[in-house]
């Protein structure tokens, strides 16, 4: 077992970190504030070949492999959870989507332009819609229709939750179209966002990555062509569940980056304050939260890389992506508070970061699959 980096590996993760460094951490504390969708970052991310990291060259992407992929996402991740997280739909949803099962015509059509983030030189995102309001851990309670007419379908619904909601421009729609079929009757689409019937909500008030793009999209008798469904009639519900694996890596990766991200802060920080006549890093019970974060951290990591390694040799996946983003979702989690706890007055106050990557770190427990659905994964892989 290999655990060093290649050469091209450390050269992904130095580009990241440079780009989080120069382009995310101005601005993050105000476009957090305000709600601001971080759009000048996400096109230069777009300009490194970070939106189709993992796609192949001949469709626009980069052609990398995943552990790279969870590289840049930790580096972006320490500085702008909600950079990260545009990055990580695109990567990990969309792009792999199409790239696993679209047709040529389809990744010809939507994968070379996402992959390469733009579209005749305009921001080129997707996003995908699975959530409903009464259809979010239970995926397969879809009240999203897609009634089958000659050459197209008819698509009418809500779906909730939707990062990337507004700025992309292609939609994967998980649509319900033979109700007595239950899980087999849902299908996947390719939706365009400017197609008549597509409406965007308004952008939802969060507690944690707020730069984050979220909105509802409604459907009203949208008309799908047949050749932008994705896959055999009844194949949505199998495409929803295997490329969420995919992107609870990316997930698992980006609460990785949240944690390591307060964990850096607060030994800086334990190295500047006083108490007691010194420094607190010298005292012990800063030295074992310090010391904790480590160990989980490293353990969180090296989920994030067995999942990702599975993956680039095809291998089954879906119980590590599980346990990488169960393990890693809570790290960032406890981490974060406790980066709080070593700052004190200080880390309640925005200026000092930690107390907004608190709040993002709370998502990672919930999207792509909740810790709860993550242990209903992995005892069903364990007791098969």
């Amino acid at each position: 077992m290999n655990f060093q980096l290649t050469e091209e590996q450390k050269m992904i993760q130095q580009a990241a970190r440079d780009f989080a460094i120069t382009e995310c951490l101005p601005g993050v504390i105000d476009r957090d504030e305000h709600q601001k969708f971080p759009k000048e970052q996400i096109e230069k991310l777009a300009d490194l070949g970070f939106l189709g990291m993992m796609v192949p060259e001949e469709y626009g992407g980069a052609g990398l492999d995943t552990i790279s992929y969870v590289l840049a996402m930790q580096e972006i991740s320490k500085v702008d959870a909600s950079v990260s997280v545009c990055m990580s739909v695109n990567n990990s949803l969309v792009c792999y989507g199409l790239e696993a099962f679209g047709t040529e015509a389809q990744k010809k059509k939507y994968l070379t332009p996402l992959a390469q983030g733009k579209k005749e030189g305009e921001l080129y995102l997707g996003a995908f819609l699975l959530s409903e309001p009464e259809a979010g851990s239970d995926a397969t309670s879809q009240r999203t229709t897609a009634e089958e007419k000659d050459d197209h379908y008819i698509i009418n619904g809500v779906k909730n939750w939707i990062t990337n909601g507004n700025s992309a421009s292609v939609y994967l729609v998980i649509a319900q179209t033979h109700p007595e079929k239950g899980s087999r009757g849902i299908n996947v689409f390719i939706v365009e966002k400017n197609w008549p019937g597509v409406k965007v909500g308004a952008k939802e008030n969060k507690l944690g990555i707020r730069g984050s793009d979220t909105h509802s999209i409604s459907f009203t008798d949208v008309k799908v062509p047949k050749e932008n469904r994705i896959g055999e009639d009844g194949f949505g519900f199998k495409f929803a569940m295997k490329t969420l694996s995919g992107g609870r890596i990316g997930i698992a990766s980006q609460a990785l980056g949240l944690a390591t991200g307060a964990m850096e802060r607060s030994v800086a920080y334990s190295k500047e304050r006083k108490a007691f006549g010194t420094e607190i890093m010298n005292h012990q019970i800063i030295q074992f939260k310090l010391a904790d974060m480590a160990t989980r951290i490293n353990a969180a990591r090296l989920l994030c890389f067995r999942a990702a390694w599975q993956k680039d040799h095809n291998e089954d996946y879906t119980e590590s992506a599980a346990m990488a983003k169960v393990f890693a979702s809570e790290t960032a989690m406890w981490t974060t508070t406790e980066a709080v706890q070593i700052h004190g007055g200080y880390g309640y106050v925005k200026e000092y970061h930690v107390e907004r990557m608190m709040r993002d770190a709370k998502i990672t427990q919930i999207y792509e699959g909740t810790s709860e659905v993550q242990r209903i994964v992995i005892s069903r892989s364990i007791l098969k």
